[in-house]
């Protein structure tokens, strides 16, 4: 189940917070609840992903995004992510959450998160999302012209642009053969 109970502590902590600017970084922190564990007694890697959507929640409150989404009927939606889990969360640690706008192209906005428990990085994930109206993608300059950004994008980090253009060579519908013998899977 979703946690709106540990979503709405994070607006009330939060509710007196400063604006952020466009790239200013949103800190969250958090506890790993014996609940947010797997078999192995660490945290769930589905739930990681979870709570990376509390400190994303955050930043858009802060930052204004959500502030003109209301006003112009826009919805928003993650269109692609990568994780790297680097360090075993277990119950009860301390996590402090890192989150922040990394830049944008013309289709979608590219955001950093990173766990820290004390003072090492436990897993870091990039999220490629996208607002949308009706069913389609809002182009990112009609998004950022709500916070007085104009021209073109700034240059992406190499290893975000890469992982994008990977993406782009991804085929969709997925395929479903095994690239090695072009044979299908078994079921």
């Amino acid at each position: 189940m979703y946690p709106f109970a540990r979503l709405a502590k994070e607006f009330v902590v939060h509710r007196n917070a400063p604006p952020l600017g466009l790239f200013d970084t949103h800190v969250s922190h958090h506890v790993c609840w014996p609940w947010d564990l797997d078999f192995l007694a660490e945290l769930n890697n589905g739930r990681t992903l979870t709570l990376y959507d509390l400190g994303r929640m955050l930043l858009g409150k802060r930052s204004g995004l959500f502030a003109a989404m209301r006003r112009r009927g826009w919805g928003l939606t993650v269109a692609g992510s990568s994780t790297r889990y680097r360090r075993r969360v277990t119950a009860f640690a301390r996590l402090e959450m890192r989150s922040r706008l990394a830049g944008w192209d013309d289709r979608f906005m590219y955001l950093e998160q990173s766990m820290w428990h004390r003072g090492e990085c436990t897993s870091h994930v990039l999220i490629r999302s996208a607002v949308i109206k009706g069913g389609r993608m809002v182009p990112t300059a009609e998004v950022l012209a709500e916070f007085g950004v104009e021209g073109t994008a700034p240059h992406l980090p190499d290893w975000i642009a890469a992982w994008a253009g990977a993406e782009a060579l991804r085929p969709w519908p997925p395929m479903h053969e095994a690239p090695e013998n072009n044979r299908p899977l078994p079921h």
